[in-house]
């Protein structure tokens, strides 16, 4: 693996978050380049002949570009189309010829949108020339504090995976200084919200969402209780309905209740279970 940060401190940040997450930094290998006789960044499109030989060579299944935007040449702008194609797609061939996968990680724009190719800052050719795109956001709705990540592109593969939900825990790291704490991604599973789902709230928030939620949130563990802990997901959605809970509020009380979405049985159907079996 390459990592090419050009934000975080390696030694820092993005080391040690590698040795938490039980990356062997033996296979691990940071990016330095020389440029008229100076230590210099990677930048692109210029260094992406000399990256493919190094690349080639050392054998790397995955180039890490944290953030992307960070490496494209300064010369480029890169809030035009026609411009940025002239840095990503000599990287797109690149991995290609090499058979390294390439993730570039970019930021969210301060638009209010709900469509997440439209969010990443920059040209559009970010999200046109990668093959997939992954979209992370924080659920504000959810009292946990986690994450949803969700698949916003896949050009070759499935397009109808599920979104999963992620929290970042305290990890403690030994320094010769003593022990240092740094972030450790835990999945928690799969989840039907999704993070347009949660782009599109923040856009129609009202001052009486909140306790809407909570109300949904009371009564959907309450039925799940009457039904020994488990509904499936379809006849749960009548049954709020049949109470006047839209089913965005519904999805939204989810993680309140203490409940989780699964797939049981043969067809497998989606059942949602309350974590604490009933009193």
């Amino acid at each position: 693996m390459v990592y090419a940060a050009t934000e975080d401190s390696w030694s820092h940040t993005i080391a040690p978050r590698l040795h938490v997450a039980g990356a062997d930094l033996d296979l691990v290998y940071r990016v330095e380049v020389e440029h008229d006789g100076a230590c210099d960044a990677l930048t692109l499109p210029r260094d992406t002949d000399a990256l493919s030989r190094e690349i080639d060579q050392l054998g790397v299944a995955l180039l890490a570009a944290d953030p992307l935007l960070s490496l494209i040449h300064a010369g480029i702008d890169t809030h035009r189309d026609r411009d940025l194609r002239t840095a990503l797609e000599p990287l797109a061939a690149m991995a290609d010829l090499t058979g390294c996968a390439v993730v570039g990680l970019a930021h969210f724009n301060k638009s209010a949108s709900a469509d997440v190719l439209n969010l990443i800052t920059g040209s559009r050719a970010f999200s046109a020339v990668a093959r997939a795109v992954l979209a992370v956001a924080r659920d504000t709705d959810a009292d946990d504090g986690s994450c949803v990540m969700s698949q916003a592109k896949n050009n070759l593969g499935r397009l109808d995976l599920p979104s999963l939900r992620y929290t970042v825990e305290s990890a403690e790291v030994a320094t010769e200084e003593g022990p240092a704490h740094v972030g450790r991604l835990v999945f928690l599973g799969e989840t039907e919200r999704s993070v347009s789902d949660i782009l599109g709230d923040a856009q129609t928030r009202d001052p009486d969402s909140r306790a809407e939620r909570d109300d949904a949130a009371t009564w959907l563990a309450g039925h799940l209780a009457g039904q020994g802990g488990e509904a499936a997901w379809a006849g749960l959605r009548k049954a709020a309905r049949a109470e006047g809970i839209a089913e965005r509020t519904l999805q939204r009380a989810r993680t309140r209740a203490g409940v989780v979405a699964e797939r049981s049985g043969f067809p497998a159907r989606p059942v949602w279970r309350l974590t604490a079996p009933p009193g």
